[in-house]
């Protein structure tokens, strides 16, 4: 297992990158996504929260596309601070709008996609984390109800008051001149039909390229959110993903926290399931409590999912990916990213080499769980 750090764009310079090699980091994960571009929702120098239904902000030009230069430029800054570029997480909307929409600009943007992914290969960049959802991550609340009432995210209800406007997919605004009106909703089957298109489209240049494309469960995971179908919400469903195009390169990003809080299905059998498959690209980690619609997400130590089971599955199956942070409460400092970013890393160096060492940790049922106090 290696250790890493998901970074948003506004994020990728050499403090940042300091930040992480001190923290204990070997991998970056990269967004070049601006979540925050004219955002209401979205505060700088953290992680996009969001909230219900508000946009996290606008599409950026869907006439810059990635540079192989530019990405290369990009690998080059971190690993000059010693760290490696693991993957590029998510596509801008403005990039592939209609590919989610099957809308007129489909055929352009498919091959603009495929451009992308050359791109990255020739960067030498091998993952690309994408989530195939139209209403995207939505309906999500702030409270303070963390440990220590730190702020933290959570869902108190399904969204479906609100529909999608026109001109807004994956929760980013494309088009600010769209007519007034909603997106009409679709069937669950259209939506994998459309999945199946794009993957079939893109997949034989991500193998000529050397790239694997890595999905990511849909966030939160409810059958539709603002009317819309969603895809992998529950485990399982990441299955059906992996049958319908088989490849070395159609592969999992797979989130811990968002299959923690599926309705069926059991988080320990689904990472042992597809960590033995060797179809993880790269991984999320990140606990909560409750299940959707009703949840919130805690700090890595505390909540429903045992993390050092989920390490221990993972190194038992010899899994050889990068980890990274998902989420974390925001701790009450100077720096609430940061010092949420440094408990939860400091948190994995630890399990990380507990497990690699001669005394590997006790099993569950071995584990003291009075908290330290006498019986």
């Amino acid at each position: 297992m290696k250790i890493g750090l998901g970074l948003y764009r506004h994020m990728l310079t050499r403090d940042y990158y300091d930040f992480a090699r001190q923290a204990g980091c070997t991998h970056v994960v990269a967004h070049l996504v601006d979540y925050f571009n004219q955002a209401t929702s979205n505060p700088r120098n953290n992680q996009p929260t969001g909230s219900k239904y508000d946009p996290w902000g606008v599409a950026g030009d869907p006439n810059q596309l990635w540079t192989t230069r530019g990405l290369t430029t990009l690998r080059a800054q971190i690993e000059d601070a010693g760290l490696f570029l693991a993957a590029i997480e998510n596509i801008d909307p403005a990039h592939w709008h209609d590919i989610l929409l099957d809308g007129p600009q489909r055929p352009q943007q498919i091959e603009n996609v495929k451009t992308m992914i050359r791109r990255l290969g020739e960067a030498g960049i091998p993952v690309l984390g994408y989530n195939f959802s139209l209403a995207g991550v939505c309906g999500r609340v702030t409270t303070p109800d963390g440990r220590g009432h730190a702020l933290t995210l959570g869902m108190d209800g399904p969204a479906e008051d609100v529909p999608i406007p026109n001109g807004t997919i994956w929760n980013m605004v494309y088009d600010r001149n769209a007519p007034a009106g909603t997106l009409p909703s679709i069937s669950h089957e259209e939506l994998w039909r459309r999945l199946q298109r794009f993957l079939e489209d893109v997949l034989p240049v991500a193998e000529q390229s050397g790239v694997q494309l890595a999905a990511h469960p849909d966030d939160p995971p409810m059958p539709t959110m603002r009317r819309q179908p969603r895809l992998v919400y529950q485990p399982s469903m990441y299955q059906r993903l992996l049958h319908l195009a088989p490849s070395r390169c159609n592969a999992l990003e797979l989130c811990v926290g968002t299959l923690a809080e599926m309705t069926e299905g059991n988080v320990y059998e689904a990472v042992d399931r597809y960590s033995k498959q060797g179809k993880i690209a790269y991984l999320h980690l990140r606990n909560v409590v409750g299940k959707v619609p009703h949840y919130r997400e805690t700090f890595i130590d505390e909540g429903d999912v045992d993390m050092l089971r989920i390490l221990a599955i993972l190194h038992g199956n010899h899994f050889e990916g990068v980890i990274i942070p998902d989420h974390s409460p925001q701790m009450t400092c100077s720096a609430p990213w940061h010092a949420g970013m440094a408990h939860t890393l400091g948190f994995m160096l630890a399990a990380k080499a507990a497990l690699e060492s001669s005394h590997p940790l006790p099993a569950e049922s071995d584990r003291d769980t009075s908290g330290g106090k006498s019986p």
